[in-house]
Formats: C-alpha cells, structure tokens, sequence
C-alpha cells in the first residue's frame, strides 16, 4: 500500500522520455504508458479525485518545451510538477550544455512561481552506449547544471545517473533512443523515491530479457542502424521532428485509470 502525500494534481512537461515513446499500451491515451503515467497511478490510489496531465511531445527541444507546455501547465494549477527537457538538446553536434541549462533554469523560475513541488532529472549515464559514449562528459555537465538548478529553487531530483540499473541495453527499446517498459517502470521508482512515496513497484518486474550473444548484437546493429540511424540523421539535416503534428496525450488534468499492469 502506498502511504498519503500531499499532491492532487500532477501535470507532466517534455519530450518523448516523458511522453512514454517506447512503453506501448494500446489502452493508453497516445498509444503509450510510460514512467510518468505509472507515478500517477501510484499517486492516485490513496488520492481522492487525484488529477494528472501529460503535456510532453516527443522530439521537443527545451526551448519548444517552454514555449509550448509551461504557460499550459501553470494554468492547469499543479501542486506537483515534473519536468525533464534538454536530452534532445544537449545529444545534437555542437550543443552548449551550459546554454541549455540556462533555458531549462527559466523554465524551472517561471514553474516555481505556484509553489508546487517540482522533480527534475539527471540524464543516464551514457557510458555503456556504443552511439553516445563521446557525448558522456557532455551529459555530465548538463546534469550538474540541472543539480545546481535544483538546490537553486528547491526542486526534488529524480537521478538517473545514479542508478545503477538503467544503463543496461536490456532496459531499452528496438531503437536505442527510447526506455522500453522496464526501462519506464525503473525509472518509475526513481521518481517515487525522490517523492518519498512508497509504493509497490518491485525492481525488474519484468525480468529483462537474457543478454545477447555477440553475434546477434552485430546483427542487431546492423539492423539498428537501418530502421532507426538514418532516419533520425536525415530529420536532424531536414530539421524535421518527430513531434511534428502531434498533440499531448492528456492535454486536461483528469482522474488516472489504472492500468491492468500496475
């Protein structure tokens, strides 16, 4: 059982690490769960009409973030608020991750003005990637950047850089980019430990899959490099988004259906 806690009304701004990309659920709006459609179920079921919305849309940039989502969130009235932007920032060629920071502490100045409770996020630590490995000292600078941001305006941090479990192939999609289910249930629990809420999710539920041969590895990277590789280069060069046309997924603050796997 989870115990009470003070929120009833939780809106969630970003891209698609916020949207769910990567953890389908047919019975989901948008077609997807995610990390932070499973904190609300948690939040709401000791909640009495406990509300949420989800603001996020993949392939936003911070600024697209802040110039699209925070003013919406803000009216929606949220006593808790999380807000992860930046990843699609910092991980392009050439990008300043302390000018990122900059745009991302507007963003977290212009959301504290409600007093709600505010989670931010460190980036996972991308060492064991084979495709970001170059950018890790990049992606360490930002997530010190997004601590100082906190402790600035008393935000909570929900660090995936910490964790030991989320940089593991296992926990991520068929295109290397998105958390898969498990990958969004971990990540899960790192938000509900840094509200201090307990709760019931249990750690690699689902087992992960069994690692792969080298074999089937190199075939995979050959496949992966097809299917998802060159499509996102080609979008970067068009300066096309993935979230071009496309809507949040739960754009009101409204009650939480749980889902059958929760």
């Amino acid at each position: 059982m989870t115990q009470q806690h003070p929120w009833s009304r939780y809106v969630a701004l970003g891209d698609s690490f916020t949207e769910g990309i990567g953890d389908p659920e047919p019975n989901s709006p948008g077609g997807n769960r995610g990390w932070a459609d499973r904190v609300a179920e948690v939040l709401s079921e000791k909640t009495d009409d406990f509300a949420y919305a989800n603001l996020a849309v993949r392939g936003k940039l911070v600024q697209q973030v802040i110039d699209e989502q925070v003013e919406p969130a803000l009216a929606l009235q949220p006593d808790l608020i999380t807000i992860s932007a930046g990843g699609n920032d910092v991980i392009r060629p050439g990008s300043d991750p302390d000018a990122v920071s900059r745009k991302l502490e507007g963003a977290v100045k212009r959301l504290s003005s409600n007093n709600a409770t505010i989670v931010l996020f460190t980036a996972v630590d991308v060492g064991f990637s084979p495709v970001f490995r170059s950018i890790r000292g990049k992606v360490a600078i930002y997530n010190e950047n997004v601590r100082a941001i906190a402790h600035r305006y008393d935000c909570l941090v929900a660090d995936q850089w910490a964790s030991d479990s989320l940089p593991d192939i296992r926990m991520w999609s068929a295109d290397r980019l998105h958390l898969n289910s498990l990958g969004h249930h971990t990540v899960a629990r790192i938000v509900l430990d840094a509200l201090n809420v307990e709760n019931v999710l249990q750690p690699l539920d689902p087992e992960p899959y069994p690692a792969r041969t080298w074999r089937a590895a190199r075939r995979e990277d050959i496949s992966w490099a097809r299917e998802y590789l060159v499509p996102w280069v080609i979008r970067r060069i068009r300066h096309q988004s993935s979230g071009d046309f496309v809507s949040a997924k739960r754009p009101e603050a409204g009650a939480v259906h749980l889902s059958d796997e929760s």
